[in-house]
């Protein structure tokens, strides 16, 4: 017989009739990040069972479990999801054209007032909880977030290590004492029960401020 233009994968997705395989439908996926995100908003993490989520997501619990394999993966998913686009977003703020310390200033404003964040808070705390028996869970989390943003900065001080304007020797390490020192403990504060209500834009502004003096003093060419 002559060969056949169609290729395996493409005949079981015939026989299948187009429909995704189990656990990959995006359009299903959605439909249960969007229900779980409503109920996990309204009962709280510790409070919303799975059958909650099917529920509000309305789908099967066998259908909920062939995408996510518990609450954690679930919750974390959504996590995810807010992670990457605030990410992005204060990425994209890291203009190299403008000049430094306003730079660096609204991308620590930004970047600040999204970690103290609700939703964000919840989100360490949970992954946090997890992380000793579910190490996966904290790898991730850390490599697409942290190290990411830290890369991000290295990236952009390099630029101006390039042209003279900072002195450097290590821009990994130095873009990771950047987003630790603007934050000034605000950040574990709220963290940890401490600060229960958002900061103030003037609070979050004095931290950066404050923290960026540190860093250009001892990056500056000047000095």
């Amino acid at each position: 017989m002559e060969g056949s233009k169609f290729s395996d994968s493409e005949r079981k997705e015939e026989r299948r009739g187009g429909r995704p395989a189990a656990g990959t439908d995006p359009a299903k996926r959605r439909q249960i990040l969007e229900g779980a995100g409503r109920i996990f908003s309204e009962l709280g993490f510790d409070a919303t069972s799975m059958s909650d989520v099917a529920r509000s997501a309305q789908v099967s619990k066998a259908t909920l479990y062939v995408y996510f394999q518990d609450k954690e993966h679930l919750f974390t998913a959504i996590c995810a999801e807010h992670r990457d686009r605030h990410i992005a977003e204060k990425i994209a703020l890291l203009d190299v054209n403008q000049p430094i310390v306003d730079v660096l200033k609204l991308f620590g404003v930004e970047m600040l007032s999204t970690l103290a964040q609700p939703f964000v808070i919840a989100c360490h705390r949970i992954v946090i909880g997890v992380a000793e028996r579910m190490p996966e869970i904290g790898s991730e989390f850390y490599e697409a977030g942290p190290v990411r943003v830290i890369s991000a900065v290295a990236k952009y001080l390099d630029h101006h290590v390039a042209a003279g304007r900072l002195v450097i020797p290590d821009t990994t390490l130095a873009a990771a004492q950047y987003c630790e020192v603007i934050q000034g403990g605000m950040v574990k504060a709220r963290l940890y029960g401490v600060l229960n209500e958002l900061p103030p834009r003037e609070e979050i502004e004095k931290n950066v401020e404050s923290g960026l003096a540190l860093f250009m003093k001892g990056y500056g060419a000047a000095n």
